[in-house]
């Protein structure tokens, strides 16, 4: 059995950053990527941003190019989110997921990953 367990979200004004941190665990588990998404009341849960460890590759949605920062480390099974300049429009539930196969790129499909943690809320006040 694996298990996600994300940490840092919170309440934060405009302008403001969070750190997010999802730890992985559970015996024999492969992970070749781990990504956050996110979901937002009434909308679709989104890929936001992720790193590939094969080749520590990362990916980002557009809308956060330029403010988050995933990072991680594979040892540790751990991914990292940092969020600068955030806006009131990336106020949802962030959820951090591994996929455990391997593709030419990192993928952006929720349902490419198999492995979800419970999420954690963020909310930027304007």
């Amino acid at each position: 059995q694996v298990q996600l367990v994300e940490s840092g979200g919170g309440l934060v004004q405009a302008g403001g950053s969070l750190r997010l941190s999802c730890a992985a665990s559970g015996r024999s588990f492969s992970n070749t990527a781990m990504a956050w998404f996110r979901q937002a009341p009434g909308k679709e849960r989104e890929f936001v941003a992720g790193i590939r460890w094969s080749d520590s590759s990362t990916r980002y949605t557009d809308s956060v190019k330029g403010r988050f920062t995933s990072s991680g480390d594979n040892a540790k099974n751990t991914v990292y989110l940092q969020m600068n300049s955030l806006k009131p429009e990336d106020t949802a539930v962030y959820y951090c997921a591994v996929d455990k196969w391997r593709r030419p790129v990192l993928s952006r499909s929720n349902n490419e990953y198999n492995y979800w943690g419970q999420g954690t809320q963020v909310t930027v006040s304007s």
